[in-house]
């Protein structure tokens, strides 16, 4: 059996068990339209984060903060397989290159798209960023809601959850990261 049967069938098994008919009329199609969601959701196992941003890298004498903020994610906890909204703030500090910039909302993207916890997915990105451009230093900031608290266990609605990773400058010059945290903090005005 292959894998998109085996994960529909398994599917099909959780319909049974939490009551449902899984030959009802509107649950016939789901165990299909649950592997094709599931797929999308997580396609981030099958990508590699270092390979896109490695796509796009520039020579520059910028030695100024790049910053990409407000980045829209979406991902599933590891531990219910429950929704994690959220945005990523993510700058870097070039050291002779750049990226081009839709390659880090795609790399945001990648972490995400994997069963995650908020703390790891922080983590990878600031490594991933490090390691593929080399920069003087990088912060990353990932503020989300988890659906884990807020559908289920202490059912707090709207609680945000913020989790940092600073690399390099940022980490060791408190101007550097005053500023990145200034930015990011900044009213956004009228958007372009």
């Amino acid at each position: 059996m292959d894998n998109q049967k085996r994960f529909e069938e398994a599917v099909r098994t959780m319909l049974a068990i939490i009551g449902e008919d899984p030959n009802r009329e509107g649950l016939i199609k789901t165990p299909a339209r649950v592997y094709k969601a599931f797929m999308h959701l997580t396609q981030g196992y099958r990508q590699d984060p270092k390979e896109i941003l490695g796509e796009a890298l520039f020579s520059s004498t910028n030695d100024e903060m790049v910053l990409v903020r407000d980045i829209e994610f979406y991902s599933l906890c590891e531990h219910h397989l429950l929704p994690i909204i959220g945005r990523a703030h993510v700058a870097y500090i070039p050291n002779g290159k750049v990226v081009g910039l839709s390659k880090i909302p795609r790399m945001v993207n990648v972490y995400a798209r994997r069963l995650q916890i908020q703390e790891q997915m922080t983590e990878q990105i600031a490594d991933a960023l490090m390691e593929t451009i080399n920069p003087k230093g990088v912060a990353v900031v990932v503020q989300a809601r988890h659906m884990c608290m807020e559908m289920r266990g202490v059912e707090k609605i709207c609680s945000t959850t913020v989790s940092s990773a600073l690399r390099g400058v940022f980490k060791e010059n408190i101007k550097t990261r005053e500023e990145f945290f200034s930015l990011i903090n900044a009213p956004q005005g009228n958007r372009f």
